[in-house]
Formats: C-alpha cells, structure tokens, sequence
C-alpha cells in the first residue's frame, strides 16, 4: 500500500515532501485537503497514534489569529472540532505510511520512514 501525503498545494513545505517523495520514487499518494474533505475517521486515526498534541498547529497563522478565548482550554475533543472547521490547524505535511505517522518535513526523517 502506497503512503499517502496529506497537505495542500500551495504549502511550500507540502511543495519540498512532494519533490522529496517524487525525486526518491517513493510509492504514494497524494491527498490534498483543501481539494477534498478531509475524513473525520482520518483525524481520529492521527490523534489516536501520535496523539491531538502532535496534529494540532499553534504555530499557524490561522491559530495566531483565532480569538483568545477560542485559545485557550484545548482538548483533544475541541482540537478535533476545530481541525474539521479549518484544516490549515493541522500540522502539515502528513506523511502516513502505514507505520509511520510523520508532521512536517525532514529528509532524514522521510528516508527513515520510507527506507530510501
């Protein structure tokens, strides 16, 4: 089963993973969340393996931009809700490999993941 790349186009780190999977052949596909729904049972996988604190983006400029009050007292179910209303909350990319859950982009760390 190919990994699955999850981000959105104009991304410039989603733009460096595509090019990094591209150049190494790695086998996968690409799911670009503001092209199509992101599934609920998608987030629920991510947080139940890396847990809500690893996918959920305080340092987003949409996260920036929130009201103080919609800031504070994150949980995973608050979290959950508020990556579904705007997935730019989302740590991005997203590398699933099936084995491996990966939040933004590192060679090194790809390489590992996939074995190139």
């Amino acid at each position: 089963m190919p990994a699955t790349l999850y981000g959105f186009k104009s991304c410039d780190t989603v733009k460096k993973a595509r090019k990094w999977l591209d150049d190494h052949n790695v086998d996968h596909r690409y799911f670009d969340y503001r092209a199509e729904r992101l599934d609920p049972k998608v987030v629920d996988d991510w947080f139940k393996r890396a847990g809500w604190e690893a996918v959920f983006n305080r340092n987003s400029t949409t996260f920036k931009e929130l009201p103080e009050a919609e800031k504070t007292a994150i949980d995973a179910k608050k979290a959950r809700a508020m990556i579904l209303a705007e997935t730019n909350l989302i740590k991005r990319p997203v590398l699933d490999t099936g084995k491996d859950l990966l939040f933004g982009f590192r060679a090194d760390a790809y390489a590992a993941a996939t074995g190139k």
